[in-house]
């Protein structure tokens, strides 16, 4: 655990984000991985049916994923304020809420599998692929939702490193299954599929092991289970518009997988693999942005605003100076970096020009997300979700659509950076309002009130 209230603001920062992004690094060599066995060893068709499926299981669980963000958030808070009790009742209640959420969305994403994907309009070569892809995914969802759940948590705590670890043991597991099963036994997607599943599962079981061994604060029994009420309540009420923030982003990208997949499978093979480019090329901002988080919970929580603006300045240069290198990259070696993928010559001239058009906003795209971590980590997150909804629904769609009537595929990655651009303007404008500064979760000149604890046994 780190008390992130105390000493130079750059050094925390420094110390606390290298572990989250050398976690989102390996997670993303991950993804990258899976997507060269896919496509090299699998097909064009299946590459295709892997991108076509994520954007739908990214829209179901991120409202649960988004709510225990919020819950960090609580806790970040909580943990500033140094309220210890308080800080295991609410991993408990974090807990509650995840098996409740991950039976549900298992059940609906399984036996609703084709209706769900119908909205997608895929093409016919990859619907099932897609499917079987899709529902057995859905099967790990319990384990998906612990893990990640737990690493807000102890992310919340201050405690980046113990996430690395464990995500990295993932990562390493799940390619060496993928491997095994793919490369070795010939096996197809649904393998590729179990392999996720069984990685997840393993980890998950392995990280409540270590944190019942290891950890002062918190520990995970589901024989006996805290929750409280007014703990939830706040946490929703942070989590849950970053939930939705982050189910628009997800149904957004699902849009624009419908307009993608009129263009053929060489185009949707080509968007799979640049969504992948995309979400590795910004993991500098998303883990400033996550730790900044707990930075400013922490630092709200003890009434030490000042110290927010100079993370925030600190998180915004640095990202600033590693995202133009990368921008740089990425315009320079376009291609090349879409062979690596697939050598469909088709696939590799689309992918390439989603690159030249879009990587020359990066920068923007990380500024918004250095903007969100400061709103997030203050508990502010209403007003960012109605700036991701109109940047996707009021400007990304039509603007793709619309131009992809006119100039062909190249219009719909046109609407991608426009969308960043109003999204940072607009995030800005609210941070710079300072209304954040108002927005501190828990008051503690009361203690909390008995009538709102319970006890699951």
């Amino acid at each position: 655990m780190k008390d992130l209230t105390k000493g130079n603001e750059v050094k925390l920062m420094l110390h606390f984000v290298w572990p989250m992004m050398l976690g989102n690094l390996f997670q993303q060599l991950y993804n990258i991985f899976d997507c060269i066995i896919v496509g090299n060893y699998i097909g064009k068709e299946a590459l295709a049916a892997v991108g076509a499926s994520h954007p739908v299981i990214f829209a179901l669980v991120s409202l649960i994923i988004g709510v225990t963000i919020g819950l960090s958030v609580v806790i970040a808070q909580i943990y500033g304020a140094k309220d210890y009790d308080k800080v295991k009742l609410a991993s408990d209640t974090a807990y509650v809420f995840i098996l409740i959420s991950a039976v549900i969305i298992t059940v609906i994403g399984f036996f609703f599998a084709p209706q769900i994907l119908s909205v997608l309009k895929l093409s016919p070569e990859i619907i099932d692929d897609t499917t079987d892809y899709f529902k057995i995914f859905n099967l790990g969802l319990i384990f998906l939702f612990g893990f990640s759940g737990t690493h807000a948590i102890l992310r919340g705590l201050g405690d980046s490193k113990t996430p690395l670890y464990f995500l990295l043991f993932s990562n390493i597991l799940n390619v060496g299954l993928d491997l095994l099963f793919v490369v070795v036994l010939g096996y197809g997607i649904k393998a590729v599929a179990w392999a996720t599943v069984i990685s997840q599962m393993v980890s998950f079981f392995a990280l409540a092991l270590y944190i019942n061994k290891k950890h002062p604060i918190i520990r995970i029994s589901f024989k006996k289970l805290g929750y409280n009420f007014d703990i939830l309540k706040k946490s929703l009420k942070v989590g849950l518009p970053t939930g939705l923030q982050q189910t628009f982003v997800a149904v957004g990208i699902m849009a624009l997988v419908r307009i993608v997949n009129s263009f053929g499978a060489d185009s949707m093979a080509a968007f799979t693999v640049t969504m992948r480019i995309d979400t590795f090329t910004v993991l500098p901002a998303l883990s400033f942005s996550a730790a900044l988080s707990m930075f400013v919970g922490q630092n709200i929580g003890a009434d030490k605003i000042d110290r927010v603006y100079n993370g925030y300045w600190a998180s915004w240069k640095i990202n600033a100076y590693i995202t133009l290198v990368i921008t740089v990259l990425c315009i320079v070696f376009r291609r090349e970096i879409i062979m690596i993928f697939n050598k469909d010559p088709n696939v590799i001239e689309i992918g390439a020009d989603y690159l030249l058009i879009v990587s020359g906003f990066y920068i923007i795209f990380g500024s918004m997300f250095i903007v969100h971590g400061v709103l997030r980590g203050a508990g502010d997150t209403m007003v960012p979700m109605f700036i991701t909804l109109f940047s996707l629904w009021i400007v990304r769609i039509p603007i793709s659509y619309l131009l992809s009537q006119k100039i062909g595929v190249n219009g719909i990655w046109w609407g991608i950076p426009a969308s960043w651009v109003i999204g940072f303007t607009l995030s800005w404008l609210l941070y710079k309002s300072g209304r954040w500064k108002k927005m501190k979760i828990f008051k503690y000149d009361v203690p909390l009130s008995e009538d709102t604890m319970r006890t699951v046994s």
